[in-house]
């Protein structure tokens, strides 16, 4: 996490969360009211954040690796909007009446995967999550092509959970349509955490890859390459310039 997002956690009345993001940060809330729900009570959740912040008690609702990145703080934000509840920035001279917000920068698994794998997404990328909770197949289909089809590199998010065991294989066929089966592939689960683990594949072996909703997928382009243990994809320095040198 970010100095910032340790020192709000510290200075803040209240904390809410999903159970295993709470479970993460205890070392740094003890003795704060907690405000706990399992997966799926998400709006339940931000209620009840929300609830706690107007009466006057301070809140923070985390998330896993960045709020704004498949996280919490765009759902605040939109219910802060239906319940009509007028919300300010420290950064602006605002109403004293209005709720203070503030979204707090995180590092989402895009970045923290990428860097254990070296540098997957020096150029253009996307970002897909395989998750149809709250979105549609067809509409998730339908963005893998798209970024498939225009040689992203694609980092996929939600990749399996026990109802969800086909939709990352799913996900291969349809890159696969436009990628060599060759194209490299870094899988990351758990990335700095104690269960962190790192490998590379082939987007032809995707399938057989041991995946959860920890885990990170990152599909090379048609530049991609891996060299001594790194996923890279060129910015295209070697395209303008002479980046060749003396040999270590």
């Amino acid at each position: 996490m970010s100095q910032r997002a340790a020192r709000v956690l510290e200075t803040v009345d209240a904390v809410a969360g999903y159970t295993t993001y709470i479970d993460l940060v205890r070392p740094l809330i003890a003795g704060k009211q907690i405000v706990s729900t399992a997966m799926k009570k998400e709006v339940d959740r931000v209620s009840a954040a929300l609830d706690l912040a107007l009466s006057g008690t301070t809140c923070a609702v985390i998330s896993s690796g960045d709020p704004g990145v498949y996280a919490m703080a765009g759902l605040v934000l939109e219910m802060c909007r239906q319940r009509a509840i007028a919300i300010g920035s420290s950064e602006r001279a605002e109403d004293p009446d209005r709720l203070l917000v503030e979204v707090v920068p995180g590092i989402p698994a895009l970045c923290s995967g990428a860097s254990l794998l070296g540098a997957p997404l020096t150029h253009d990328f996307a970002a897909i999550s395989l998750s149809d909770l709250l979105t549609p197949w067809k509409t998730i289909e339908t963005r893998l092509d798209a970024a498939a089809r225009a040689d992203f590199v694609i980092v996929i998010y939600n990749p399996k959970s026990r109802r969800r065991t086909e939709h990352l294989a799913q996900a291969q066929q349809i890159i696969l349509g436009h990628r060599d089966p060759a194209t490299p592939v870094g899988i990351v689960t758990g990335a700095m955490r104690k269960n962190q683990r790192v490998t590379l594949t082939t987007l032809a072996d995707l399938h057989r890859a041991d995946v959860d909703m920890q885990t990170t997928v990152f599909v090379g382009n048609s530049s991609t390459f891996n060299y001594d243990g790194f996923m890279v994809t060129p910015r295209g320095y070697a395209e303008k310039y002479d980046i060749g040198g003396k040999q270590c």
